[in-house]
């Protein structure tokens, strides 16, 4: 065959190629993907993000509270927003301070930023007053240290009538609610009040969809009843919640918020010690993260971290344990990482108690804490980057101050 028909050929090959390979007009247009991608536990290298454009270390400031509760990058403003428990402080990505808001007498748990309206979301306990409220801060209006919570106008509250029910329930039948204890058969599900938060898509839908809030139970350690076993998370759409919205008063308590939850979800993983301290969306994934104090059961693996597989749709079944027969929503763990086969339990080794962050792109900040004498509690960030292999399937940066 001659150079010219060769050619020819050739170039008759690679258009009937485009041809093949190009949608003609009119065409139905592929599915789109019913879930977000999955990263799968396969070697490290073979899913490396790009470099990270994120500090490997930020410092969050010593205050005179409790520990780092949990923490929340604006990656659009580049700022940083920390919850010290009886504080909230806002920082750039190099750790200067740029405002606090101070004053709050409850407990200030986990947060995350509402990106639809610019503003941070946490949990906010008053046990003895039996008030649980979504705290919302206007953190665009925090431009100084010591804001006061109740009187600068950077805080709203919204009360959560589901959590009162379930913690003050009095499951032994006494006719005596007996408080703030764990020692104790009340309390729905062992609720000791809320700490998780985060928005994301509802359970089973893929990022870009309308985004709820999550709200996580707290859950007493308890070694002596079965009905404690599971995480419980409520979901809340909250583009309505302002007519809800009111400044925060602490000698006064309202309880203004909405009376019901749109849906309750349970996620079988045995007791824990206090439950999820941190919830986090993380859209490079796909799936929940749920960070825990663990539980002391010597039944189960009692794991630091657990996965909730974005993907799979949720589906009603009995929530086990319960003193009488009890259906609901039951959310799957992801089946990867470390597994427990006598109680099928999957989690990982990974402390992520005091903070976490997925900044999307297959970075995560971890907080950690300490105390320092006659000052207070230090809190901090340290880059990650994921790898998805066991037992953590996170790996420290160089230069985060946790690389080996």
């Amino acid at each position: 065959m001659s150079q010219a028909r060769l050619i020819l050929v050739a170039a008759l090959a690679a258009a009937g190629l485009a041809i093949a390979t190009t949608p003609t007009a009119g065409a139905a247009p592929q599915p789109a993907p019913s879930a977000p991608p999955v990263v799968e536990e396969t070697p490290a290298a073979a899913h490396l993000p790009p470099e990270p454009r994120w500090p490997e270390y930020i410092n969050g400031g010593t205050w005179p509270t409790s520990h780092v509760q949990g923490v929340v990058v604006d990656t659009e403003n580049e700022l940083v927003y920390w919850s010290f428990t009886q504080m909230f402080v806002k920082t750039d990505l190099a750790g200067n301070v740029i405002g606090t808001v101070e004053g709050l007498t409850g407990h200030l748990g986990d947060i995350d930023l509402n990106r639809r309206d610019g503003r941070v979301y946490g949990s906010l306990e008053y046990k003895a007053e039996e008030a649980f409220y979504i705290a919302v801060f206007d953190v665009a209006a925090i431009d100084r240290i010591g804001m006061d919570a109740e009187t600068d106008g950077v805080l709203t509250t919204v009360h959560l009538a589901e959590v009162v029910e379930d913690f003050t329930a009095d499951m032994d039948g006494d006719g005596v609610f007996d408080g703030d204890t764990g020692d104790t058969a009340d309390h729905r599900y062992g609720c000791s009040g809320i700490d998780g938060v985060s928005f994301g898509p509802s359970f089973g839908d893929r990022w870009g969809g309308r985004q709820k809030l999550m709200v996580a139970y707290g859950v007493y350690s308890n070694t002596e009843r079965t009905d404690n076993d599971h995480q419980v998370i409520l979901e809340y759409d909250t583009r309505d919640w302002r007519r809800y919205e009111r400044p925060l008063s602490q000698v006064d308590p309202h309880r203004s918020g909405p009376r019901s939850v749109e849906e309750k979800y349970f996620l079988h993983t045995g007791n824990t010690t206090y439950g999820v301290q941190n919830l986090e969306y993380d859209q490079h994934t796909g799936h929940w993260l749920l960070a825990v104090y663990p539980g002391v059961k010597e039944e189960f693996p009692n794991y630091p971290l657990f996965m909730v597989e974005g993907a799979e749709r949720p589906e009603r079944g009995e929530i086990v344990g319960q003193p009488e027969y009890e259906e609901g929503t039951l959310l799957s763990l992801l089946p990867r990482g470390l597994h427990d086969e006598a109680t099928d339990v999957w989690g990982w080794d990974f402390d992520a108690s005091y903070g976490l962050e997925s900044l999307g792109d297959g970075y995560y900040y971890g907080a950690r804490g300490r105390a320092v004498p006659d000052a207070g509690q230090e809190g901090e960030v340290h880059l990650h980057r994921w790898s998805g292999e066991p037992p953590n399937p996170f790996t420290p940066v160089a230069g985060s101050g946790e690389a080996r």
